[in-house]
């Protein structure tokens, strides 16, 4: 898996906004059947979180996240199925971004040398992969932009940015660990 190119970023979104009800249909319904753990935080626990914050923002993510899987599908294929994927490796990803995504969380009760750690983990990750920096950023000025319509949802912007980003970096993972498990 390579950091997309613009022209490629540029080519899977015009994908995306291409599509048509059916055929997006069919992209959410492939990603819930193969990926169902996946698709259960992206669609379920993500968009809630979210929306405790603003509903509206809640929407969008998910809207976004529709785009980034049909971006990942459009540049590198069709995600691998769940079941074909180490369940160990899975668990530990799970617990990973579980973990990490807690210490953002302000609320969350938590010593702050541990809190200091996670946090600094996932900085450190976000260098070490492939972070897909262009996508990242057009999510981001797509969040910014929603966000500045109303200013009922600027509060919902950090979450919804962290929210989409994780996606991102699990797609990526996934996409890595199951290409270097077909090259080995």
């Amino acid at each position: 898996m390579h950091e997309l190119t613009d022209r490629e970023l540029f080519l899977a979104l015009q994908y995306a906004k291409s599509l048509d009800e059916n055929a997006g249909r069919e992209i959410i319904l492939r990603f819930q059947n193969d990926q169902p753990a996946l698709a259960q935080a992206v669609f379920g626990v993500f968009p809630t979180m979210i929306a405790q914050q603003n509903q509206d923002m809640s929407h969008l993510f998910m809207d976004l996240c529709f785009d980034v899987i049909c971006v990942f599908e459009h540049a590198f294929g069709t995600l691998p199925a769940q079941k074909t994927i180490d369940v160990e490796w899975l668990e530990k990803q799970a617990a990973l971004v579980d973990s990490e995504l807690q210490a953002l969380m302000p609320e969350t009760a938590m010593d702050e040398k541990i809190r200091d750690k996670l946090q600094n983990r996932f900085k450190q990750r976000e260098h070490e992969d492939d972070p897909q920096t262009g996508l990242v950023k057009f999510m981001n000025d797509s969040i910014d932009e929603f966000a500045a319509e109303n200013s009922t949802r600027v509060d919902a912007i950090k979450i919804t940015q962290v929210m989409i980003y994780v996606v991102i970096r699990l797609l990526s993972s996934l996409y890595k660990h199951t290409s270097g498990k077909l090259l080995a």
